[in-house]
Parts: C-alpha cells; structure tokens; sequence
C-alpha cells in the first residue's frame, strides 16, 4: 500500500471537518470518514470487503479521543445531561458489541448500501429538524433511554459511526431535550458506545488476510493517526461555535454533504 503525502493531506481535512463536526453537532463524523477511508483503501489496492470494514473500524478508533476531547469542553459547559447518558451508556455498549458483530460477517456490498441509505436519510432527517427544537420537558421515561441507548449503540457499531447523527435529532424530538444539551450528551454517548465497538473491530479483524500495513484488527493505525490529530483540536473549535453560532447555514452544508456521500456509497463508489 503506497501511502501518499495527497492521501495525508486528504485524511487531515477529513480529520479537522469531523472534529469540528463532533464538536458542533455531537456527530462522530462516520458520515464523512468511512466514505473517505474507503475511498483510499481501494484506491491503494485493498479488497473492497476489507477496506469498508476497515473503515468502519478506524472511524470509530477516530471518534473516542474526539469525543474525549468534545465530552469535556461541553462538560464544562454544564451540557451533559447525567442521568440520560447513565441510562443509555449499559444498552449502548451492548448495542454496539452487537452491531459490529453484524457488520463484520455481512457482505462489503450490502453494508455499503445500507450506509450510504442511512446518509440519506439522516441528511433528510437533518434538514426537516429544525435545530433550534426540543425546548419541552425532558422526558423522565427510564425505559425509552434504555431501549433508544441500545438502537444508538447498534447503529455505531453496524456503521463504524458514533450515532449523533441518529442521536441528536431523536433526542430533541422525542426526549424533549434542549438542543445543546443534546450535543454534549450525545458526544459523552459516543465516547462510551464508539470505545466498545473499537475492540470488537479489533478482536474480528485479528489474524485476517489482506489488511494493510499498521493494521491492527480492523483498525489501521496510519489512518487513526493522521485522522486523530486533525480531529482533536478542531473538536474544541467546534464546542465553541456551537455555544456561540448560530447553526442553520452549516447544518445545510452538513445536509448536501451527506447526500453527495450517501450517493457514492450506494452507486458503489462508481
């Protein structure tokens, strides 16, 4: 695998727009890393299979230090909410063991269609919820935080992606939280749910033929580094903007972004 200084460059702006991205919104930013990694790994002659699944591992790897990094600014910021996160995090994690078991066994192509279908229909989801809703009461229901924590879990570990963008609109809408509160908790959810479905990507990919060089199970270390590292000091940046701008313009951004993504993904990278 000829590792390029165009495909550094290429993963270090992936890196700085979904560290930005998580700490903004609360999204992982999977949408926009597994498309991009997967792009790279066939392009340097890795078997489609592997590189999806690959991608879907390092991503998460990618999503824990960010989320450590967007967790504590909106800590202290007093926007992650106890006793949701406490209720989510035990179904969350199971839920992700779960979803990455599937995605480990199940075909390249299908899981690729099927997350280039969720980008859609979570940019649709996106831009018909407006970001300024979820001002009611906070719903106190322990058994709706319990069963939407192991679908948040489920789908981190299928995608390889930290699940705000799942979260962060059924929390709004349907938890009645406020909307910052909703992205601090959602990126405190991630940190939990994305490091459960990194070892489980890891433990799957031990011993498989074919991984590329610096591959540690289904996670490649030189793709986890240079995305990292982008990633972490541009979370902080996001946590600001997110306290002090107003998001509309960049949700819409955000919105054709994921569109354009889930299209590749579904026309299969064509």
């Amino acid at each position: 695998m000829d590792f390029s200084l165009i495909s550094v460059l290429i993963l270090a702006l992936t890196g700085s727009a979904i560290g930005f991205a998580s700490g903004f919104f609360g999204i992982g930013g999977g949408f926009l890393m597994v498309p991009v990694q997967y792009w790279l790994l066939t392009g340097l002659g890795v078997d489609p299979t592997l590189s999806l699944r690959i991608a879907f591992g390092t991503s998460l790897a990618v999503i824990v230090p960010t989320a450590l990094s967007g967790t504590w600014g909106h800590h202290c910021r007093r926007c992650v909410l106890v006793r949701p996160l406490l209720l989510m995090v035990v179904p969350g994690i199971l839920g992700a063991v779960a979803g990455a078991a599937i995605s480990i066994h199940a075909p390249g192509r299908l899981m690729e269609c099927l997350f280039g279908v969720l980008l859609v229909l979570a940019a649709v989801r996106m831009y018909f919820t407006s970001t300024l809703s979820g001002e009611g009461r906070i719903r106190q229901n322990a058994g709706l935080y319990l069963f939407w924590g192991f679908v948040f879990g489920f789908v981190s570990g299928l995608f390889g992606i930290g699940g705000g963008i799942v979260m962060v609109p059924v929390m709004t809408t349907v938890l009645g939280i406020p909307l910052r509160q909703a992205i601090g908790t959602s990126t405190a959810f991630m940190l939990c749910s994305a490091a459960t479905g990194v070892v489980s990507y890891i433990a799957g990919g031990a011993n498989v033929p074919g991984l590329p060089p610096f591959s540690l199970g289904y996670v490649n270390g030189m793709f986890w580094a240079v995305l990292s590292l982008a990633s972490v000091p541009c979370a902080f940046l996001g946590v600001r903007a997110a306290h002090t701008v107003s998001p509309e313009k960049i949700r819409l951004l955000f919105v054709i972004l994921m569109l354009g993504m889930g299209g590749y993904m579904i026309a299969g990278g064509a």
